[in-house]
């Protein structure tokens, strides 16, 4: 059943993080070479204090283009009302949560630091791999 895969078994090891003192126009240009719509923001200990994304970003610019001095920082923009994802966590507890339109990924931790994230990609190829576990199974 799929509730017997754990998160961690899926989870992206994070290719992008930024301290809470990283500059906007730094973070941007970060988020750009990735290719990447957001990315954590974490402490010196790699816990997770939020994420900072695309939206976030373009709020700190449209704040300063209001007062012509666009700045600030990854701590001061992000997003920190962000539900972490336990390693632990089965993957159905993951798809619930990424069902929600507004949510592509989530900061995944264990033991209280970042260990990377689980997208929408990460949970289909779960459910692909339980269906083909399954079938051969089957056979």
């Amino acid at each position: 059943m799929l509730k017997c895969i754990k998160v961690r078994d899926y989870t992206a090891p994070h290719q992008l993080t930024f301290k809470a003192s990283t500059d906007l126009f730094t973070a941007i240009a970060l988020l750009l070479e990735h290719r990447l719509s957001g990315a954590p923001v974490v402490d010196g200990e790699g816990r997770l204090l939020g994420m900072l994304g695309e939206a976030d970003c373009l709020r700190g610019i449209l704040s300063g283009a209001y007062f012509e001095d666009a700045h600030g920082t990854a701590g001061d923009l992000m997003s920190s009302d962000v539900l972490p994802l336990n390693a632990d966590s089965d993957i159905i507890t993951a798809a619930e949560l990424l069902s929600s339109p507004n949510c592509e990924q989530l900061p995944v931790v264990d033991a209280g630091k970042l260990i990377g994230q689980i997208s929408r990609h990460d949970i289909l190829r779960a459910v692909r791999d339980f269906a083909q576990n399954a079938a051969q199974s089957a056979d």
